[in-house]
């Protein structure tokens, strides 16, 4: 078991991904799970209430994988824009982004535009702590550091959600490259 979580939670979160990735969020019910998973629905019950907090625990497990845990304070503006690109790059090449937005758009309308879930708090709360680190290196312009994370997160969301619109102008390489330029204008020190 690592970090509180039992083999069983991770069986049953690796059974609703793939359920997931092949029918979609809307088709899967907590009884596709538990038979991908092996278990009865009963069991799955011990741990979520319901699919919708499976379905919950899944993107939030999965998008918490790709955070830089572990990463040092950035060193400097382009370790911090490189870190944030990368971060972002890796959220917009997950599978299980990319099944969402294909079945399920409501999904990710309502964490843009009615509440902020569990990962994005977590974005914004890793976000904030190395613009912090960032301004006391003297790399990052001053400001409060949770709004200026509140910024990235809503331009690296943003910049995820929508790649595929720009796919035929800003190919993956470039996507990455000029969220980056994006993001240290943002973040550079304001010169006189």
């Amino acid at each position: 078991m690592a970090d509180g979580v039992s083999d069983t939670e991770t069986a049953i979160l690796d059974a609703a991904l793939a359920e997931v990735l092949a029918h979609g969020i809307r088709r899967t019910t907590a009884s596709d799970i538990a038979r991908r998973c092996g278990i009865a629905r009963q069991t799955l019950y011990r741990y979520w209430p319901d699919a919708q907090a499976i379905f919950a625990a899944l993107v939030t497990r999965e998008l918490l994988s790709v955070l830089p845990s572990g990463e040092p304070e950035p060193a400097s503006l382009d370790d911090l824009v490189g870190l944030l690109a990368g971060t972002a790059d890796r959220v917009r090449r997950m599978p299980l982004v990319d099944r969402l937005r294909d079945t399920d758009p409501e999904l990710f309308a309502r964490y843009i535009l009615d509440r902020l879930g569990t990962s994005q708090r977590a974005i914004h709360a890793d976000a904030a702590w190395r613009v912090e680190a960032g301004q006391r290196a003297g790399f990052v312009r001053e400001g409060e550091p949770a709004q200026l994370a509140a910024m990235i997160l809503l331009l690296t969301q943003s910049a995820v959600q929508s790649a595929p619109l720009v796919a035929e102008w800003l190919p993956a390489q470039a996507w990455r490259v000029e969220l980056g330029a994006a993001l240290r204008g943002y973040l550079a020190p304001v010169t006189a």
